[in-house]
C-alpha cells in the first residue's frame, strides 16, 4: 500500500494529516529551522471556493489576528501561493473534546466543570470583543495535554461574526446538533446562540450524548420545532448547581435563557476562583492581608482571609503542570492551611466555651491559642454580635421567611462549632438564599443595617467553610494518589 505524498509548504516540513474539511486539510508540521516548534497547518484549496466560503476564511484570519487568549487556539502565521492558503496554528496534542468524551463515555462532573470553566473564560473574552463564534461544538474545542493537565482551546472561527448582544441576524450558521432553536427555525437571533451550544456541549460531557441526538436532520428539526422538553437520562446524578446551569442554558426561548453576565457569574463555573494570572495575584494580596491581620491579633479576620486566599490558590495548584512549581506552591499552601486550621480550632474552642459556660483550662493549649480570638478580634466583641443577632430576630418577625432563615443560619453556626462542615455549608446556603433577596428589598433603617452585618458574617463563614472542604478534597485526593503509587511499587 503506497503512502500518500504530503504537499510541500515553504519553510515547513509536514509530518502527517490530522484533519480534513470540505475545502481544507490540516497537517501536523514543524519549522525546517526549528524541529522543536510543532505546529498545525490548515491548507485551504482556493480553487472552487464559493464567495461565502472566501468571506468566512477572510473573517477567520482577521479575527485570529486580534484574538489572543489562553483558551483560544493561536494563529502563528498565514500566507498563500497560487493554489492554497496556509494558516499556521498552535498545535494541540490531545485531539478534541469530542474524541475525549467518546474515549471516556462520559465525564465526571468536576472534569466537566473544568472544561466549561476554560470555555467560559474564552467566551467572556470573545464577548468583550463582540465576537460570536456561531459554531461551538466538541469537535471545535481542542485539547493540549501537559503532564496530566488538560487545557481546552476554542478553534475554527470560520463562521464567527462580530455580533453584540443587541445585534440580530437571520442566516443559518453552525452545526445542526449544536445549533440554537432560533437559528434552525429561521427566527431572529443574537449572540445568545452560543449559550445554547454551550448547554448542548455540557449535556454531552455529562451524559455522553447530545440532548437531541437524532438519525436525520429532519428528525432533529422536528424535535426542536415541537420544543420537546430536554430530560436528564434516568439514573443520572448531578449537583443542584450543575443542573441549574444546564437547564437555564437549554431554554428554547432566547429571552428565557440566562444572560452572558448570569452565565459568567454562575456558581457552578466559579470563574471568580478560576486558575488565572489575575486570580493568582489576588491570592497573594489576600495572603499579605491575612498575615497583617494575624500580626495585629485580628485572628478572625486573618482566618477568613487565609481561607479566601485558599479558594484562589487550590485551583491554581491543581492546574499547575510544572512539577517543581507545583511542589513549591503546595508547600506554601500547606503553611497557609496549617495556620488557618489553628485559627479555626481556636475559634471553635471559644465558641464551645460560650455555649457550655466553661472557663479555659490552664493546661489547655488550644484555649491558649484561642484567647486572642476571644478578646482581640477586629470586628468588635462577640457579645455585641450576639445581642445584634437577637435584635434582628425580633425585628425580623414581621417579615415572612426572615425569621426562619435567620434560625437556619444560626443552626449552620452550630454545625460549624461541631465540625460538621458539609451540613454547615448547606445550611448557610439555604439561609443566604432567602436573606440576600430580602436585603435588596429592605428599606434603609436599623433592620437593614443589622441584616447586612449578619449576611456579611455568614457569607464569610460559608466561603471559609467551602475553602476547608475543598482543601480536604485536595488532601484526600493526594492521599489516594500516594496510596495508589505505594500499591504499584509493592506489586
Amino acid at each position: 500500500m503506497s503512502v500518500p505524498t504530503l504537499p510541500s509548504v515553504e519553510g515547513y516540513l509536514l509530518l502527517e494529516k490530522i484533519g480534513a474539511g470540505s475545502f481544507s486539510t490540516v497537517y501536523r508540521a514543524f519549522k525546517r529551522d526549528d524541529k522543536r516548534d510543532i505546529v498545525a497547518i490548515k491548507c485551504v484549496d482556493k480553487t472552487g471556493l464559493s464567495k461565502s466560503t472566501q468571506d468566512n476564511l477572510i473573517t477567520e484570519i482577521n479575527l485570529l489576528k486580534i484574538l489572543k487568549h489562553d483558551h483560544i487556539v493561536e494563529m502563528r502565521d498565514f500566507f498563500w501561493d497560487e493554489r492554497h492558503i496556509y494558516i499556521v496554528m498552535e498545535y494541540c496534542n490531545a485531539g478534541d473534546l469530542s474524541s475525549f468524551i467518546k474515549q471516556k463515555s462520559k465525564l465526571a462532573e468536576n472534569v466537566c466543570r473544568k472544561f466549561l470553566q476554560q470555555l467560559s473564560l474564552a467566551l467572556r473574552y470573545l464577548r468583550n470583543h463582540n465576537v460570536c463564534h456561531m459554531d461551538l461544538k466538541p469537535q471545535n474545542l481542542l485539547l493540549i495535554k501537559t503532564k496530566s493537565v488538560f487545557t481546552l482551546k476554542i478553534a475554527d472561527f470560520g463562521l464567527a461574526q462580530f455580533l453584540s448582544s443587541d445585534d440580530t441576524k437571520h442566516s443559518i450558521r453552525g452545526s445542526p446538533l449544536y445549533m440554537a432553536p432560533e437559528i434552525l427555525l429561521r427566527h431572529k437571533y443574537d449572540a445568545r446562540v452560543d449559550l445554547w451550544s454551550v448547554g448542548v456541549i455540557m449535556y454531552e460531557c455529562l451524559f455522553g450524548k447530545a440532548p437531541y441526538s437524532s438519525n436525520t436532520f429532519a428528525e432533529l428539526a422536528e424535535k426542536i420545532k415541537d420544543m420537546r422538553p430536554i430530560q436528564l437520562p434516568k439514573g443520572s446524578h448531578i449537583s443542584e448547581e450543575c443542573k441549574d446551569l444546564l437547564v437555564r442554558l437549554l431554554k428554547h426561548e432566547p429571552n428565557e435563557r440566562l444572560t452572558f453576565d448570569e452565565f459568567f457569574a454562575h456558581e457552578f463555573l466559579d470563574l471568580e476562583h478560576a486558575p488565572t494570572k489575575e486570580n493568582f495575584d489576588k491570592a497573594v494580596e489576600l495572603i499579605y492581608k491575612a498575615v497583617e491581620a494575624d500580626q495585629k491579633a485580628c485572628h478572625r479576620d486573618a482566618y477568613h482571609l487565609y481561607c479566601e486566599s485558599l479558594r484562589y490558590f487550590i485551583p491554581i495548584l491543581t492546574n499547575e503542570a510544572n512539577l517543581a512549581k507545583k511542589e513549591a506552591l503546595r508547600l506554601r499552601i500547606n503553611e497557609y492551611i496549617k495556620r488557618a486550621e489553628q485559627l479555626k480550632d481556636a475559634s471553635v474552642a471559644v465558641d464551645r466555651r460560650k455555649t457550655t459556660g466553661d472557663e479555659p483550662s490552664t493546661t489547655d493549649t488550644t484555649a491558649k491559642v484561642a484567647s486572642p480570638l476571644a478578646s482581640s478580634t477586629c470586628n468588635g466583641p462577640d457579645k455585641n454580635v450576639a445581642i445584634d443577632f437577637q435584635e434582628l430576630c425580633v425585628l425580623g418577625r414581621s417579615t415572612a421567611n426572615m425569621l426562619p432563615a435567620l434560625e437556619i443560619g444560626d443552626v449552620a453556626e452550630q454545625y460549624l462549632v461541631e465540625g460538621n462542615y458539609e451540613l454547615a455549608l448547606e445550611k448557610f446556603k439555604s439561609s443566604l438564599k432567602v436573606l440576600v433577596p430580602l436585603l435588596k428589598k429592605e428599606p434603609p433603617g436599623r433592620r437593614k443595617e443589622l441584616l447586612y452585618k449578619q449576611i456579611d458574617k455568614w457569607m464569610k463563614e460559608a466561603e471559609s467553610t467551602k475553602a476547608f472542604l475543598i482543601t480536604q478534597d485536595m488532601e484526600n485526593t493526594a492521599e489516594r494518589a500516594s496510596e495508589s503509587q505505594e500499591q504499584c511499587l509493592i506489586q
